[in-house]
């Protein structure tokens, strides 16, 4: 069989739609405009791109960005009074500091100084410790933890009593949406590079969560038919052709095709959530911000 694809873009796209008509309502409601500020520390390509991506998916559904560019060599002190500034500022609902900061800045203190209530990253520690706890609410999830929640959800796929792996256990993803998949009746385990028989644990998998960060790691023979995939990888690799590299997942796409019911590509599957999920946490400040 082959395996259906999850649409990230789409699905993405269907939600920054909704976004954009939410927005609109608002401001036509005559409240505010919803606001996200970027804090970029340094000149990294790849962190300025993505910053530069938040910024566009920002305008394209009416939420206004703030960018605030600072060197590399900033102090922490001047660093978390600009994060202070911003929290005070009530055109800011939104507060994202890209990572990973340069080194020297220490990135914990800098996540503690954002006021919980313009966390859209949804990293701040209390953030994450309500989300570990049962029956606690955290204000935001981490969006692309969010993203791949989301994207099961929309795709159909049943999570309760689902055996759900999570191959990876970053605070930014693996950890954060093992704790979702918790929360929504799976039982979940948590692979990572300790983890002993990990094709033998992988193959119990209905749901696979693959956010470990190494080029086509899982392989075809390691799934059991009819998995539902979610491939947060996102690996360069390099290639023979005049381009000479590619982008791949965790997951050998093309043997995982053959075995899985469903399956997100790489690029065009998780990514494009990420931002979605941050356009919804920076609409969810704003009404909060209403009162």
């Amino acid at each position: 069989m082959a395996a259906q694809l999850i649409d990230g873009q789409a699905i993405a796209n269907q939600i920054q739609q909704e976004i954009k008509e939410q927005v609109a309502a608002r401001v036509a409601a005559g409240k505010t405009v919803p606001g996200l500020a970027t804090v970029l520390v340094g000149g990294d390509p790849a962190s300025a791109m993505y910053v530069s991506m938040k910024q566009k998916r920002c305008a394209k559904v009416g939420i206004t960005s703030f960018h605030v560019e600072l060197p590399a060599d900033i102090s922490q002190e001047a660093l978390e009074k600009k994060v202070a500034d911003l929290n005070a500022d009530p055109k800011v609902h939104g507060i994202l500091v890209q990572l990973p900061l340069p080194k020297g800045l220490d990135e914990e203190r800098v996540l503690q100084a954002i006021d919980i209530n313009k966390d859209v990253d949804g990293f701040h520690p209390l953030n994450i410790g309500r989300l570990a706890q049962k029956g606690r609410e955290p204000v935001f999830l981490p969006a692309t933890p969010a993203g791949c929640i989301e994207l099961l959800i929309r795709s159909g796929v049943k999570m309760e009593g689902a055996n759900a792996v999570v191959l990876g256990r970053s605070n930014i993803v693996g950890m954060p949406v093992a704790l979702l998949l918790v929360e929504r009746n799976a039982t979940v385990t948590i692979c990572h590079s300790r983890t002993k028989d990990l094709p033998g644990l992988i193959r119990q998998a209905d749901i696979l969560i693959a956010a470990v960060g190494r080029a086509e790691m899982v392989k075809g023979d390691w799934l059991k038919e009819g998995v539902v995939i979610i491939d947060v990888g996102t690996n360069k690799i390099e290639t023979d052709d005049e381009k000479g590299y590619k982008w791949v997942g965790d997951v050998d796409f093309e043997a995982a095709s053959k075995v899985a019911a469903m399956i997100t590509p790489v690029p065009g599957g998780v990514g494009p959530m990420t931002i979605a999920m941050l356009l919804q946490n920076t609409l969810k400040a704003a009404a909060l911000a209403d009162g």
